[in-house]
């Protein structure tokens, strides 16, 4: 999972002084948004990674735009936009950056100087299931984590990450609406993830998520096995999620001890990497993406972006080629939330927010995000 603690220090020094916001706690009118990293603000803060259900209003994130298929290469910068510039117009930009990529051979780095907290390179457009390859090498070194994700903005997760310590290992993983729950992980052996290219490769639908490494199936997950019986709903991740690929530093002295345990310990910026180049550094060389293919509801991607309309069940057409699909009862989709009581323990309050939230989103149209 993506550390918010280390990842937050990306979005610029203004952030420092951001308003914080969470399940329990929504922005202020002033600073409407709730960015991915859980701070208020506005501009960037309202585009990629903006969570509508802890901002100001519903409307207050920018929508989403819809998934595309596309096969991208790095062969130059032109593709990469600054967050700090990036005004939201997914036409003129394929990634936008957090950090210090650079160009190496044709290939893209993610790179990680000393004392720095690494970079990070996120989809301007999202996808709601379907398929995603990236060919890449990790980094290395303790306390160095490479990870490529798809994140949506309320915090539904799946995960491939690598730990510098082990070159062997691919850790897989998923998160339901952020909901920290680390027995989901699961590892596939796979040769030199440093020294060797492979393609990392996540397939999503409706009903499972399978991992597969070079074209081999490592791991399925099954939508009918993550349902909770106490809080009666499916902890499966489920809304439209934004591509990313990172590098940061796990094993950060500030960070807790165990995510420093997990990083493989204190991360050493003396490493022959940072001697010999000047950084850490992930290594891709394409990333394709596969839409998937609903015709309507639950993971179409007719329209410009996603929202929904939680007070009325409908929604606005952005392009006027799919019509909503009026139906506010969840449990009617067979991909759709089985709503209930929100349940007892430390996760209820979470899982509660959780299920309106799905809710809203299948109650929508597919054309607008919320």
């Amino acid at each position: 999972m993506l550390k918010s603690l280390v990842l937050a220090a990306l979005m610029g020094a203004s952030s420092v002084l951001a308003v914080d916001c969470h399940r329990g706690k929504k922005c202020p009118k002033e600073t409407p948004c709730c960015s991915q990293y859980g701070e208020c603000g506005v501009g960037a803060f309202c585009l990629g990674g903006c969570d509508p259900t802890t901002s100001f209003s519903l409307d207050s994130c920018v929508p989403a735009p819809t998934c595309e298929d596309k096969e991208l290469k790095f062969d130059s910068l032109d593709n990469i936009a600054d967050i700090g510039k990036y005004l939201g117009d997914s036409s003129k930009a394929d990634w936008v950056a957090s950090g210090e990529p650079a160009l190496h051979d044709g290939n893209v780095l993610l790179t990680m100087p000393k004392g720095s907290v690494g970079t990070v390179l996120s989809s301007t457009t999202y996808m709601w299931y379907g398929n995603v390859k990236a060919r890449m090498k990790t980094s290395r070194g303790r306390g160095v984590v490479s990870a490529f994700i798809l994140f949506s903005d309320v915090k539904d997760e799946i995960d491939y990450e690598f730990v510098g310590v082990d070159l062997g290992t691919a850790q897989t993983n998923y998160y339901f609406h952020g909901i920290p729950d680390y027995e989901n992980s699961e590892n596939i052996t796979v040769s030199d993830t440093f020294g060797e290219f492979h393609d990392y490769e996540i397939r999503w639908t409706p009903d499972q998520i399978e991992w597969l490494v070079d074209g081999e199936s490592g791991r399925i997950q099954k939508r009918d096995e993550t349902w909770n019986k106490t809080a009666s709903l499916y902890e499966f991740p489920q809304t439209p999620a934004r591509v990313q690929l990172s590098l940061w530093p796990g094993g950060l002295e500030s960070n807790p001890k165990g995510t420093v345990d997990w990083a493989g310990g204190i991360i050493d910026w003396d490493h022959k990497d940072i001697q010999n180049v000047g950084y850490f550094y992930v290594e891709v060389e394409s990333v394709k993406i596969e839409c998937y293919k609903g015709k309507d509801g639950l993971g179409t991607s007719n329209g410009k972006s996603y929202c929904g309309d939680s007070d009325s069940g409908d929604s606005g057409s952005g392009s006027g080629d799919a019509p909503p699909s009026g139906n506010n009862d969840p449990s009617k989709f067979d991909q759709g939330l089985q709503d209930g009581s929100s349940g007892d323990g430390d996760n209820a309050g979470a899982k509660s927010s959780a299920s309106s939230a799905l809710a809203m989103i299948i109650a929508g149209c597919a054309l607008y995000w919320l």
